[in-house]
């Protein structure tokens, strides 16, 4: 359980914090949490952890507030425990302890926005397909909110981006990290094939972490016909454990390519991403593919 916090710390807001999530295990629930995984069960199953910790530790984030005890069964009642406004806010601070892991302790301490193809990290990143995405929504340069996965479509290419030099510069020294520059060509390049994509039942979203308005500018600018999502929250990173790295000040999402069906799961994933053409190839093959019914599937009786 949550330790005491001494009198001298009282004031001090990381005591604080460290008193309510510094615990191993109540940090793994608020990730799983941010994962889709909200009912007992399910969270000691994927974090083998036993019942009477699992209960301690629910308990305590309810408690503080971190937490939502939900009903979602009648007779018994049975609830889930969902992320709460307060929740939500720690999954930055979530994100940026796995971008410290994946530069200091799983990496070398380079600052990279791509990795090596037989790192931890894009092994972490290769174990999505088969995973489903939990019911999000982002901020999109279009207006309001949308869904990463389009409703409306068969399947939906999500493509993750650091930063578009425009509207606003880039930091200093960003061409000198690996793999940040082609952010603008990637989109040219989708947008190219974005009638190839539509044809195919195929949507296609793009997502940063930079701000609507910034995305709003530069696909007004460069015309952009499909949405792009703002995950300034790390929602979206936080829900996939997506790789980031912190340039600017500001965490940025590593450059990869999602393809996911309409059931919100991850079917294929490019990563690292290291010739842009081909990865934008890549995504339609793989989307026309998985749009297509199966054989015979469309034949009239």
């Amino acid at each position: 359980m949550a330790r005491a916090v001494p009198d001298r710390d009282t004031a001090c807001a990381i005591a604080q914090a460290a008193a309510v999530i510094g615990d191993w295990w109540s940090l793994l629930i608020v990730r799983e949490a941010a994962r889709g995984r909200h009912r007992f069960d399910e969270l000691q199953r994927e974090l083998d952890i036993s019942r009477k910790v699992l209960t301690e530790r629910l308990g305590h984030l309810v408690d503080s507030g971190v937490l939502e005890r939900v009903p979602y069964q009648r007779g018994p009642v049975r609830h889930e425990y969902r992320l709460s406004a307060a929740g939500r806010d720690l999954l930055p601070v979530l994100v940026s302890m796995q971008d410290w892991a994946d530069r200091w302790v799983l990496g070398d301490g380079t600052l990279t926005a791509t990795a090596d193809a037989d790192g931890a990290e894009a092994l972490r990143v290769h174990t999505l397909p088969g995973t489903r995405l939990p019911r999000i929504t982002l901020p999109a340069h279009t207006g309001g909110a949308l869904d990463p996965v389009d409703p409306a479509a068969a399947v939906t290419v999500l493509f993750c981006y650091p930063a578009t030099g425009r509207p606003s510069p880039l930091p200093e020294g960003w061409n000198d990290i690996p793999g940040t520059v082609g952010c603008t060509l990637e989109n040219r390049l989708f947008k190219e094939a974005y009638g190839a994509f539509t044809a195919a039942g195929v949507a296609v979203r793009g997502v940063s972490t930079q701000r609507p308005d910034e995305q709003r500018a530069f696909a007004d600018a460069e015309a952009i016909p499909f949405p792009l999502l703002s995950d300034t929250d790390t929602r979206l990173a936080a829900a996939l454990r997506l790789p980031t790295f912190r340039a600017g000040q500001l965490l940025r999402l590593k450059r990869l390519v999602l393809v996911l069906d309409r059931e919100r799961t991850v079917r294929h994933v490019q990563y690292p991403v290291t010739d842009i053409p081909a990865a934008v190839r890549t995504a339609l093959a793989l989307g026309r593919a998985l749009a297509e019914p199966p054989d015979g599937a469309g034949d009239a009786d």
